[in-house]
């Protein structure tokens, strides 16, 4: 990983197939939906509550990240708890354990920082091979909250 050509790219037509091609390993894939449904999901919420990217180092796309930005938690309990956070992190199967993980949830919960947000959430699918370890390596913490049935964390981003 070459930290100083390692960033953060919207999705375009130029690297759309790239992007789309970003698979985890096997025993990974019932833990996060493959990409192409985050990019629908991404153009059905729209651009104000979705914010698709991928993690490209170099000229290669090695991943691809999704945060989901002020949106109601739940606005039958409380119409007032607005959240952002990680939607989607998916690291290609070749390139994990480089870090790309990492730098990917430092970048946004950097662009959340400076869009304002106290916190950034994430959810996670427990049980075997579950990214809970990275979450909370990462500073994440549990916050008791269950999302259907993921885990939710909670980063303090002050």
């Amino acid at each position: 990983m070459s930290t100083s050509a390692l960033r953060l790219e919207p999705v375009t037509p130029a690297n759309f197939d790239a992007v789309c091609a970003v698979r985890v390993s096997p025993d990974q894939e019932h833990l996060v939906s493959p990409v192409v449904k985050s990019l629908a999901e991404a153009y059905v919420h729209g651009a104000t509550a979705a914010w698709p990217r991928a993690i490209v180092d170099g000229d290669k796309v090695v991943g691809f990240v999704m945060a989901f930005l002020d949106i109601a938690w739940d606005p039958d309990r409380d119409p007032a708890d607005i959240r952002s956070g990680i939607w989607r992190l998916n690291i290609d199967a070749a390139h994990q354990s480089k870090g790309y993980g990492r730098f990917a949830v430092q970048a946004v919960t950097a662009e959340l920082r400076a869009r304002g947000a106290a916190r950034a959430y994430v959810t996670w699918e427990p049980g075997p091979g579950t990214p809970e370890p990275f979450y909370l390596g990462l500073g994440f913490r549990l916050t008791g909250e269950l999302s259907g049935n993921q885990t939710v964390g909670v980063l303090d981003l002050a």
